[in-house]
């Protein structure tokens, strides 16, 4: 018989996956972590059960959390990413030759060790870049000290509590809440650029909760979206907010940025990049 992961994140809402040769099943302490292989997805990476990213379908999660805000930047060159162990956005982010530094914040160093290992291809060998800073810390720990002077910021969480009825809670819970939210803008630079991961909005609230808070922080508070195959049940949505505008840069300028940084990426298009932020009805009442 074929064992079947079976992930449960929702409370009306379940999606399986086939499993096929564990590559790894470990606890780190802080979750569980598991690597197998699937017919259709390629290795697939979760944690306690709930996916986290896959070979199949990564870079479009990826592509459009990196590339979306630096293209709409153009001028961005310090870069922090809170989360994002598997080392896939940090291997996006590089792939802009003018990212001077780039500082990543995890809380589990073995998330880290684990991708390293098991899931190479997701970091490309972005953890050995020279521009490459490793903080192993709480993100909302981080962000209430730091400095700041980013022109990115992208929040590469696990998910909250996704019931529209309650707070965050869980692990990245506080990476969800209007203070780490408030802290994150006063460590953007000038036209800096907050990016998050910010649920379903088919089944959860979790854009609406960060968008009530991005309108008291930014001139700018929006949303855009992707459809990612394994996070099912619509498409995902990502919060954005910043006190410049850099959204309205034009097909033709994303373009030429892109070009310039010698990108060719496999979902983002400057025409999705616009389009991205066409939000269908049910999503639109959210922001």
């Amino acid at each position: 018989m074929s064992e079947w992961m079976h992930e449960a994140l929702h409370p009306d809402y379940a999606q399986a996956l086939r499993v096929g040769d564990v590559v790894h099943d470990s606890d780190t302490g802080h979750q569980r972590l598991r690597v197998f292989r699937n017919g259709l997805f390629g290795r697939v990476l979760t944690l306690d059960d709930v996916v986290q990213t896959t070979e199949g379908d990564h870079f479009i999660y990826h592509e459009m959390m990196a590339h979306v805000p630096i293209l709409a930047h153009g001028a961005a060159r310090r870069v922090l990413i809170v989360g994002g162990g598997d080392g896939g956005m940090a291997r996006e982010v590089l792939r802009h030759p003018d990212i001077a530094a780039l500082t990543m914040v995890e809380l589990d160093a073995g998330v880290i060790d684990f991708s390293r290992r098991y899931l190479p291809a997701l970091s490309g060998g972005a953890f050995d870049d020279a521009r490459f800073a490793l903080e192993i810390d709480d993100g909302a720990a981080f962000m209430r000290r730091t400095r700041g002077g980013f022109d990115v910021i992208i929040i590469d969480s696990t998910d909250p509590s996704p019931l529209p009825s309650e707070e965050p809670s869980g692990p990245g819970a506080a990476l969800f809440t209007p203070a780490f939210y408030a802290d994150c803008a006063r460590a953007l630079a000038p036209g800096g650029i907050l990016v998050t991961q910010s649920g379903l909005p088919f089944v959860d609230a979790t854009l609406r909760r960060t968008l009530r808070a991005f309108r008291d922080l930014f001139a700018d508070p929006a949303a855009y979206i992707a459809t990612i195959p394994s996070y099912g049940c619509g498409p995902m949505a990502f919060g954005w907010g910043t006190n410049g505008s850099a959204r309205a840069a034009s097909t033709d300028t994303l373009r030429a940025r892109m070009t310039a940084a010698g990108l060719a990426p496999r979902y983002y298009t400057p025409e999705v990049h616009a389009a991205a932020f066409a939000l269908p009805g049910y999503i639109a009442a959210q922001v």
